[in-house]
């Protein structure tokens, strides 16, 4: 029996927390994961060096009694091509137990990695057995993690027999056979009759065995052979020759058939769209900044300058700016005169650091601190730092660190990185798309990309970068491809799909205005989701018939105390008269969690999702509550405005803000009817409907709040981001729930989430009862269209078959063959 000791510093945990499937899913083998605190990595037992992949990111060790063990730092680390590690060993060499295999940058690898947790993996675990030791703990070098024994009933691999058959291939995997193929290949070799080998250059690797394979050292557009002998050979050969993914063969000692070679990059969508154009390559460089100052009043006087001057240009772009721009701005604006991050540069200075040089440690260190913490909603925001930081180096030293090229008409811009005032400084009207070698899919860049509709891959890899400027590319921010040389055929395919998008909107826009109703008559309203009184043009113009949310902590934002009763009526106001006599929805204040404001300190929690938010915020400040509420209430008409109250649990609490409106109301001598309603945002509330429906007016389901509540996932988390998925059956089970107990006392349920804004979602919405939809205003005219298309029988029929399904997937599954058989019909 060998014992394994842990190959890193960290948290060990189980295959089920690595966010990859290959790993979760144990297609390589059994194994446990060690999220690293330390960038070493040891011989977890004595052995011998069988794979050390040459980007570096991963070895393997055959242990003195056989056991093969992968030791993979990070996931997706491969596309680093091996930037931030170093090998301390060669292949063959014997190592002993807790010997220092790799170094890695972990601070490099945090920024550009998937995920650092790193799985070890038996990769033999036909011929041994792994049993785990107490997992979810820390553990350092000398902790045991795990054992491994011999099976008793272990057979060796039979070799080659009967007639063998060989063909060559040349690999079109973008980064060679590393784990993930490596893991797919070696599955599908062990499902099949027949035994394979794979041969590159001299070297011989069975292909059962995904260790061996990855010991090959195989990279793309390297040329193999696969040489097969058995009862299904021909059949083992074409199926282990599709998992080189895009491969087609070279020669063959059979008739082959042609494949058409096509060059693309997956990534991850952070904004969705299609976009076709010339790549931009967007190149950035470190700002070089000297250590010693010129004294400590000269650089204090420099640093007060500096900082000065980005204040200035961020307020005068927020004077301008909309929703997730200005919220970005509001971010490097608290930054900027953040007191820590100021405090630390003026320390550094008195010590005769340059301004230049003491602000980069103020907030590089402040940076290595969120990062350390762990949280995924305070790691997106390092990027944030570091953009302020370029900004006020920039005004520093007069310098640049990114030099922005003259557009083409249609632009894709491809990059390592972009930070938030490099995006906004880009013509937008000029940029088709962005793909981006790192970032992530809920940083503040991805944010505003979407909010402008241009599409957006992120975490694509370094690959991207050798891309050549001018080169004509094809961005699938749907399916999460970049087409790196699409032919003529490809891209006039993609033009046309734009073109018939574009003629849809048109023909959208036309009958934007219109009532809307289904094709049998039913009223849907379509309301729009606001946020300051200067989206309310947009959304006219694109048809909403109300607003169906107004999210009220703008006014709260961006400042250093509450905005008083004045300020909020007539800001409220505003958005009345803006509407033209529209219904107005304002969301009392939602605050807390991850929406803290700087003026209201709440307690420290542990985990703030589950704590002061909401309705719960408001109720321990119920001073700030009160001045909202007459404002509200001072709104005319009377009858326009309705009020909602955010992340309701229980029908106390909703009792406890009624009676405070009809205090209020007798204090203004208003005699209009007060239309109360209630967000839907947790599992309870949902569960409690029908009681809550008893007490209030009407119900809106914010999907966001509901869905991470429902999943138990964090919609901030990068890792979790593909995962959470609004038309989980679960969720949708709770949503039929609340339209069952809100029809038993005749109340209208609206949804004002995400959700209702994607088209996918519509007709089930609908099916399931739900009968105003509060979208983002850019996609009204599309969600008419759909409605007005949809019989309410084929929408409950839709739904009802939705709600048996099991994951999400099958259920946007379901709905696109739905659509697809409802564009037959009609044609």
């Amino acid at each position: 029996m060998t014992t394994l000791r842990a190959p890193l510093r960290g948290w060990l945990a189980s295959l089920d927390e690595v966010p990859d499937e290959v790993f979760a899913q144990r297609v390589l083998g059994e194994g446990v994961a060690i999220d690293p605190t330390e960038g070493s990595l040891h011989a977890p037992c004595d052995g011998e060096v069988i794979s050390l992949a040459a980007t570096r990111h991963a070895v393997a060790i055959k242990s003195v009694d056989g056991a093969e063990l992968l030791l993979h730092v990070g996931i997706d680390t491969v596309a680093l091509q091996g930037r931030g590690f170093e090998a301390h060993v060669k292949l063959g060499d014997r190592v002993t137990t807790g010997q220092k295999l790799l170094s890695f940058d972990l601070d490099l690898l945090a920024r550009n990695a998937k995920s650092l947790i790193t799985p070890i993996i038996l990769t033999n675990g036909d011929a041994f057995e792994l049993e785990f030791h107490a997992l979810d703990r820390e553990v350092t070098l000398d902790d045991a993690i795990a054992s491994i024994e011999a099976k008793q009933n272990a057979t060796a691999t039979s070799a080659l027999r009967g007639d063998m058959v060989t063909r060559t291939f040349k690999v079109d995997l973008e980064h060679g056979i590393h784990a993930r193929p490596a893991a797919a290949i070696a599955n599908a070799a062990k499902g099949s009759q027949s035994e394979a080998l794979v041969r590159f250059k001299e070297r011989t690797a069975n292909a059962k065995s995904a260790v061996a394979l990855m010991s090959l050292g195989i990279k793309a557009r390297d040329t193999i052979t696969i040489e097969a002998s058995g009862p299904d050979a021909e059949l083992t050969l074409e199926t282990l020759g599709s998992f080189l993914h895009e491969s087609h063969e070279v020669e063959s000692t059979a008739p082959a058939k042609s494949s058409k070679h096509e060059s693309r990059v997956r990534a991850a969508v952070a904004s969705r769209g299609l976009a076709v154009g010339q790549a931009v390559l967007l190149s950035a460089r470190e700002i070089s900044v000297d250590e010693a100052g010129k004294g400590p009043a000269h650089e204090t006087a420099e640093f007060d300058r500096a900082r000065a001057e980005v204040r200035a240009k961020l307020e005068r772009m927020s004077a301008t700016a909309h929703a997730t721009a200005k919220e970005v701005i509001a971010a490097h604006l608290e930054f900027l005169d953040d007191w820590e991050l100021v405090a630390s540069a003026r320390r550094a200075i008195s010590r005769g650091k340059s301004a230049g040089f003491a602000w980069r440690r103020a907030v590089r260190d402040s940076a290595d601190t969120l990062r350390a913490l762990g949280d995924p909603r305070l790691t997106e925001r390092i990027d944030d730092l570091l953009d302020l930081e370029t900004q006020v180096l920039e005004a520093l030293l007069g310098a640049t660190a990114s030099q922005l090229p003259t557009l083409p008409e249609r632009a894709i811009i491809v990059c390592e990185d972009l930070k938030p005032s490099q995006f906004v400084a880009l013509d937008a009207t000029r940029v088709a798309g962005i793909c981006m070698a790192a970032g992530g899919p809920t940083s503040h860049v991805a944010l505003l990309s979407a909010a402008l509709g241009i599409p957006m891959l992120v975490a694509a890899g370094e690959a991207v970068l050798a891309i050549e400027s001018g080169r004509w590319l094809v961005l699938d921010a749907e399916n999460g491809v970049l087409h790196t040389t699409p032919d003529d055929e490809q891209i006039h395919a993609a033009e046309q799909t734009l073109v018939s998008r574009h003629q849809r909107k048109q023909v959208e826009r036309a009958s934007a205005q219109a009532e809307c109703r289904t094709a049998d008559g039913e009223r849907i309203e379509v309301f729009a989701n606001l946020g300051s009184v200067s989206e309310v043009a947009a959304a006219v113009a694109n048809g909403a018939e109300g607003c169906g949310l107004l999210r009220s902590e703008f006014l709260f934002l961006e400042r250093s105390s509450a905005p008083d009763e004045q300020e909020q009526r007539q800001e409220y106001q505003a958005i009345a008269s803006a509407l033209g006599g529209r219904a107005l929805i304002i969301r009392t204040l939602d605050i807390g969690g991850d929406k803290p404001i700087p003026y209201l300190p709440l307690p420290a929690e542990e985990n703030p999702a589950l704590g002061l938010r909401g309705i719960r915020t408001s109720l321990w400040r119920p001073d700030l509550l009160r001045t909202q509420l007459r404002a509200i209430l001072s709104v005319q008409p009377a009858e326009q405005c309705r009020l909602l109250l955010p992340m309701i649990t229980d029908v106390g609490e909703l009792r406890a803000i009624r009676r405070i409106i009809n205090e209020l109301c007798r204090e203004l001598r208003r005699d209009a009817p007060v239309s109360l309603g209630v967000m839907i945002e947790t599992p309870a509330a949902a569960v409690s409907a029908e009681q809550l429906a008893r007490e209030c007016d009407f119900l809106s389901i914010g999907t966001n709040d509901l869905t991470q509540y429902t999943l138990a996932m964090d919609r901030t988390h990068s890792e979790l981001a593909h995962r959470i998925d609004a038309l989980h059956p679960a969720v949708l089970r709770l949503i039929e729930l609340v339209v069952t107990g809100a029809q038993r006392h005749d109340r209208l349920v609206a949804v004002c989430g995400g959700l209702a804004s994607d088209p996918a979602a519509v007709a089930i919405l609908v099916g399931l009862g739900v009968r105003e939809l509060s979208v983002v205003p850019a996609v009204i005219p599309q969600i008419k269209q759909l409605v007005r298309g949809l019989s309410l029988q084929s929408a409950a029929t839709l739904a009802q078959a939705a709600l048996q399904l099991e994951s999400p997937e099958a259920v946007r599954a379901l709905v696109h063959q739905h659509a697809q058989h409802a564009a037959q019909v009609i044609s």
